[in-house]
């Protein structure tokens, strides 16, 4: 015959299994799914003392055992249990949460790296990169305070410094290994020194690379017919020169007083005016639409990196696309085919040169000590 139960000790088994299934609830819900089963399991040990509670109203107790002592005895070891299970559940929530937040934040991070690259990427930057990159974005990420880009400020400082006497400056071809070397580090680092040592040809000739890789010429594509009619009025070449974006024209006044500095030294390095112009203008002036001249196509393959072990699966940039088993760059430029020279943006070019500081006169003029 089952044993009578007061209604308090009714009221308060009710009281507590209801609490218990709240608690388990509530903690399951905090926990999310793949905390579900600790809940689960928790729940499942209650359930199965409510089992032992109706079994016991079933069966006589012990002599000096009352329901009420076996029900305590049962309940505080539920409470155990219960206290225990919620505890898990808790610190497992709390270790979820974090290692939720500290994914959420590097998926954040990331996210916010990417769109900025694509931004960069339609403005014509990605990443650090300086070489075949437009001019006026490269000096707006550097933040030097110069309106010419740090690369070519200090390839001139190092020429003027130790290698205006070098033979053959600017003409003379650069080994490509050690230039390959010098794209890479102004790529990762636009502000970087040049390493001690280095050979003055390379330094001219890295300055040429960087002009070749530019996107659009420093004269701009749209002022290239007025410069090529203006060629042999100082005054008409200053006037039109103006019109130029204000790093255009800073940086070229830049390049232009240095090619000035050498053409001075020319009875050591056997670069006049004129060399340095038939040099220069392919890289200083071309029209909209030029596939590139060999000098200028040259100098691009010059910047392709050396062979290495890459992920096939991430983009590649324009220079890997190119074969270099099939072309020796250490050759001389092939002269067969090749197109004729633009005389007229040579005459330009030249003209820049020597009347350099007539030309200039709104820019603060470049002077090396």
């Amino acid at each position: 015959m089952p044993l009578a139960e007061s209604p308090q000790w009714r009221q308060k088994a009710t009281n507590f299994f209801s609490s218990s299934s709240f608690k388990l609830k509530q903690a399951g819900q905090s926990a999310g799914d793949n905390i579900a089963d600790v809940a689960g399991k928790v729940g499942s040990v209650v359930k199965s003392r409510w089992a032992v509670f109706q079994e016991a109203r079933q069966r006589q107790p012990p002599p000096g055992e009352t329901v009420q002592e076996r029900f305590i005895s049962a309940a505080a070891t539920t409470g155990v249990l219960l206290r225990k299970g919620i505890s898990e559940t808790k610190e497992k929530v709390a270790v979820g949460k974090v290692k939720v937040e500290e994914a959420a934040k590097k998926t954040a991070d990331k996210s916010k790296t990417i769109l900025n690259n694509i931004e960069r990427w339609q403005k014509g930057v990605a990443s650090t990169d300086v070489f075949g990159v437009p001019i006026e974005a490269t000096v707006q990420r550097e933040q030097s305070g110069k309106a010419v880009p740090l690369v070519l400020v200090r390839c001139a400082d190092y020429l003027v410094i130790s290698g205006l006497s070098n033979e053959y400056l600017f003409k003379s071809e650069g080994e490509k290994r050690v230039l390959q070397q010098l794209v890479s580090l102004y790529n990762e680092d636009s502000g970087a020194s040049l390493p001690d040592g280095v050979n003055p040809i390379d330094v001219a000739a890295l300055i040429k690379c960087y002009l070749a890789s530019i996107p659009e010429p420093l004269t701009t594509f749209s002022l290239y017919d007025e410069l090529r009619d203006a060629r042999v009025s100082i005054a008409d070449l200053r006037n039109i020169l103006k019109k130029l974006p204000n790093v255009n024209y800073m940086t070229l006044e830049f390049v232009t007083a240095l090619l000035l500095r050498v053409s001075r030294k020319s009875s050591l390095n056997k670069m006049d005016s004129r060399s340095l112009a038939v040099e220069f203008a392919p890289l200083i002036m071309w029209q909209q639409g030029d596939s590139g001249t060999d000098l200028r196509n040259h100098l691009r393959f010059t910047l392709k990196a050396p062979p290495k072990i890459v992920d096939t699966t991430s983009n590649t940039t324009e220079w890997d696309l190119l074969d270099e088993d099939d072309v020796d760059a250490s050759s001389q430029i092939p002269l067969d085919d090749a197109s004729p020279p633009d005389y007229s943006s040579i005459e330009v070019i030249q003209s820049l040169i020597e009347h350099h500081n007539a030309i200039f006169t709104d820019a603060n003029e470049t002077v090396w000590r």
